[in-house]
């Protein structure tokens, strides 16, 4: 079901709500009350624009059998051939587990580890725990652990990439294809059909509507005021759960609900972000220096780099793909590093060159591209593992591949520690700073607000 138009949740409201519907925007800090919402619908908050909230018609018959189809495409791809080729009588068939397990063989582990986590292992935790916490919330009685499970959804969803092992193929695939035959095993179909249906298992997942059907909603603190930011009231937001909490007065508090530890807005997020931000500065130099893989044709080896890829791409003539590799390898990292040091730099001065809100879309747009730079690694990965001929012709990891995936892990951590809340820090939202207090009579949130 397609969204229907956004649900601005009310920034002020001067007659009785419940508190049990009060959320702190995670990017810009606003307190809103969130609307009742019907499935299609979504809440956005009016002061950022970030979505708080997207509703879902059946979401938890939705979201299991989503989770459902996807493991079982993804134990299709796990089990047939994935790919072959065949040059001049010689050639190989590779299934997917072999794109980690040459790396391993190559004393590459580190490489590998990054390919199965992000491909297999992480993708099939997350369905695995859709899956259970949708079939006790079916069964009206929340299975063992729930809570605990519910919390690691949104930590492993960021590190989930069978999108990008996907375009990583089909850039192998283009590479490989000038000189010999491809034959494209049962495997590659389901495993872009599970690549699919993950994206569609993701979107599914209301974290809202699950966290009260699994743990219902502690009202939130008495005395507070919407259109305001939660700090300035004492209160921070839970990011796992959404649950307003007091804000904690010291390190190790958690949330009243989901017990996720607790996160003030503050400038430590600024220097843990400069820091990875350094080492992955540091860690480029030789990625871009070091060769990225190494060729050997008739006993000859040709080492290249990230750079000498994407000439060789230009030389053939496959415009399109050298510039997949340059923006994935070149433009992006470099691209996300520059866009978070000067987010660190102007975090708490008032600055014109972009406002509050230019900004925040900026944060967006770095944290979102920072992924699709680990297509080199998985190109290096499906190549070496397909190509394993000896001295005739054959593809090792050069040390420039885990330099690269160290660049694109740090990075992914920088933009993750980063607080954008920060951003507004100091702004006052634009709504009546006069709004009453919320009193009346609090009621528990009703279902059909979760439908």
């Amino acid at each position: 079901m397609q969204d229907g138009p956004p649900v601005h949740p009310a920034p002020h409201r001067r007659r009785a709500v419940s508190r049990r519907r009060l959320r702190a925007c995670h990017e810009c800090d606003l307190l809103v009350a969130l609307p009742p919402l019907h499935p299609g619908e979504k809440a956005e908050c009016p002061r950022c624009g970030n979505t708080l909230t997207r509703r879902h018609a059946n979401p938890a018959e939705r979201s299991l059998a989503l989770a459902i189809a996807t493991l079982i495409t993804l134990g299709l791809s796990v089990t047939f051939p994935f790919i072959s080729f065949e040059i001049s009588g010689i050639g190989n068939r590779i299934e997917l587990t072999e794109t980690a397990s040459t790396l391993i063989g190559l004393h590459q582990p580190l490489v590998a580890l990054c390919v199965l986590l992000t491909v297999i292992v992480l993708p099939a935790v997350y369905l695995c725990c859709v899956a259970w916490l949708c079939l006790g919330v079916l069964l009206r009685r929340p299975l063992p652990r729930s809570r605990q499970i519910a919390r690691t959804l949104r930590h492993v969803t960021p590190w989930m990439m069978a999108d990008v092992f996907v375009i990583g193929t089909l850039v192998s695939l283009i590479k490989v294809m000038g000189m010999a035959h491809i034959e494209l095993g049962l495997s590659f179909w389901t495993f872009c059909a599970y690549a699919l249906l993950l994206l569609f298992t993701t979107q599914s997942v209301d974290t809202d509507w699950l966290w009260f059907s699994l743990e219902r909603e502690p009202m939130a603190p008495e005395g507070v005021r919407t259109g305001r930011t939660a700090a300035s009231q004492g209160l921070v937001g839970c990011h796992t759960c959404g649950l307003v909490n007091p804000l904690p007065t010291g390190a190790g508090e958690r949330c009243r609900r989901c017990h996720e530890p607790l996160h003030a807005a503050s400038g430590f997020s600024s220097q843990a972000t400069l820091a990875l931000l350094a080492a992955a500065l540091l860690m480029y130099i030789p990625a871009n220096f070091y060769p990225i893989m190494i060729t050997t044709s008739l006993g000859s080896s040709v080492p290249s780099t990230i750079m000498e890829g994407v000439l060789l791409f230009i030389h053939h003539g496959d415009w399109p793909i050298a510039f997949i590799i340059f923006t994935a390898s070149v433009v992006v990292p470099v691209s996300k590093m520059l866009a978070l040091l000067w987010l660190c730099h102007v975090v708490g001065h008032d600055r014109q060159a972009l406002s509050r809100n230019a900004r925040i879309r900026l944060y967006r747009i770095t944290e979102f591209v920072g992924r699709w730079s680990m297509v080199d690694v998985f190109v290096v990965a499906i190549l070496v593992a397909l190509i394993r001929n000896g001295s005739l012709l054959s593809i090792e990891p050069g040390a420039g591949a885990l330099a690269f995936a160290a660049v694109v892990v740090l990075t992914m951590l920088a933009a993750m520690l980063f607080d954008p809340r920060s951003i507004w820090a100091g702004a006052e939202p634009d709504f009546d700073p006069d709004a009453r207090p919320q009193t009346g009579r609090d009621t528990d949130a009703k279902e059909s607000d979760y439908a």
